[in-house]
């Protein structure tokens, strides 16, 4: 947001603040008789030769030149959800990586480093969840040789958006020439109001597994061999929906793993020529009300930042953002 604005500003921020969430105002116009402001809000990544890195919740990372700070402050950490269920980053971590399990991982330290023969980046991407237990260059270049290793592109999953996310390495990545191709919203909201949607649930079959049909619904797929089976069968208790179209193709689809008191969403799909007939929800009601039954109270799903239909739905049936990942792949 821009504004127009004077009055006594201070800067209260120093290099020794690299790590905390700051707020700043910056000067971005002297043309005018009224000097332009805008204000800048993220975890300062770092501060070097002149420039302030600044990185929002969205993972964007915004450089400022030193010369143009005319306030700063540290701000305390964003306060906790009133909404939905209490959770953190390393809980969501864990959880949904149980839900999404790659045919192949090995640590790197605290790091994980996953393998599906190219099924989703999900499970073919690092997921850093602490110390490497080396510098990063090197642990970069280990990911590099290891996904090189299996013909495979490397990705570095990395979190952004809330307390003990990955600011800084998203920062790191980015200032190291990777890029980030893809990025989608971990989102949370009590498991029993998505079971109490007002859906017809009697038109969903659960099942422990799936099958052909299943699978020609499922856009992702592609030549589903043993990796993609692997991938959707990996979970501690995992059920698949499906609505019959008619045809030997269903109508809609979902996939729900419960994980103690979580519900993860997954895999939900519709044929476009049955959209606008509440299939998502009925298959989403349907799952929730399964998980309930296994003691489940939480829900969580992951949708991505371009996909505005599924997130609009999402946001409909109260799921709120909690943080956001992002892909980072080497640059040319």
């Amino acid at each position: 947001m821009e504004f127009i604005g004077s009055g006594r500003l201070e800067v209260r921020i120093t290099p020794l603040d690299v790590g905390k969430r700051v707020s700043i105002r910056r000067l971005v116009d002297m043309a005018t008789e009224s000097p332009t402001f805008t204000d800048v809000v993220g975890v300062l990544t770092s501060w070097d030769n002149g420039v302030l890195l600044i990185t929002r919740k969205t993972g964007e990372t915004v450089g400022v030149p030193e010369e143009s700070l005319v306030a700063g402050k540290v701000v305390p950490a964003a306060p906790a959800r009133r909404r939905g269920p209490a959770t953190d980053f390393a809980e969501l971590t864990r959880v949904t990586a149980r839900a999404w399990q790659p045919v192949e991982s090995e640590p790197l330290g605290e790091w994980r480093l996953r393998a599906a023969a190219g099924f989703t980046r999900r499970a073919n991407s690092a997921l850093p969840t602490g110390d490497p237990g080396v510098p990063l260059s090197e642990a970069l270049a280990q990911v590099n040789d290891w996904y090189r290793a299996r013909d495979l592109p490397p990705y570095v999953q990395a979190a952004t958006g809330a307390a003990g996310t990955q600011e800084e390495l998203a920062a790191e990545l980015a200032a190291r020439g990777w890029r980030r191709e893809v990025s989608a919203d971990v989102r949370i909201a009590g498991l029993a109001p998505v079971a109490d949607l007002d859906a017809d649930v009697d038109r969903v079959t659960l099942a422990r597994s799936f099958d052909e049909a299943w699978l020609r619904r499922y856009q992702r797929s592609g030549e589903a061999g043993a990796h993609v089976l692997k991938v959707l069968g990996s979970g501690p208790s995992v059920w698949f929906a499906s609505v019959s179209g008619g045809g030997d193709v269903p109508a809609a689809i979902g996939r729900c793993v419960v994980d103690g008191r979580w519900a993860g969403f997954m895999a939900v799909e519709v044929d476009p020529a049955h959209r606008r007939q509440g299939l998502a929800t009925a298959v989403m009601a349907a799952l929730a009300r399964r998980a309930l039954t296994e003691g489940a109270s939480a829900a969580w799903l992951q949708v991505e930042t371009d996909n505005e239909g599924a997130r609009a739905l999402y946001r409909g049936m109260g799921f709120e953002t909690h943080h956001s990942y992002h892909h980072f792949r080497p640059g040319p």
